[in-house]
């Protein structure tokens, strides 16, 4: 698996339905998250290895109702911090 991100530019007052339609219908989303600024809303899906990265983004993500337009990042390393007790 690897995480793909998409930020999304929806309708005027479209957010929460793309948000929830995107929830309700992509299996493979992660998480949601509504963000101000120039995008809407910044999805993060769980894509596997050999699909297609373009064709989930404009066949998928682009054909939820009242998606404007998409910015997609591949990400690709997870940095965390495995004791959230550790300093420094």
């Amino acid at each position: 698996m690897r995480p793909l991100f998409v930020l999304v530019k929806c309708e005027l007052r479209k957010t929460y339905e793309v948000g929830q339609a995107i929830v309700d219908t992509i299996e493979e989303t992660g998480e949601i998250f509504s963000v101000s600024g120039e995008w809407d809303i910044l999805c993060r899906f769980n894509l596997a290895d050999d699909r297609d990265i373009g064709r989930f983004v404009t066949e998928v993500v682009q054909a939820v109702p009242h998606v404007r337009d998409t910015m997609t990042l591949v990400g690709f390393r997870l940095f965390r911090n495995e004791d959230p007790l550790r300093q420094g």
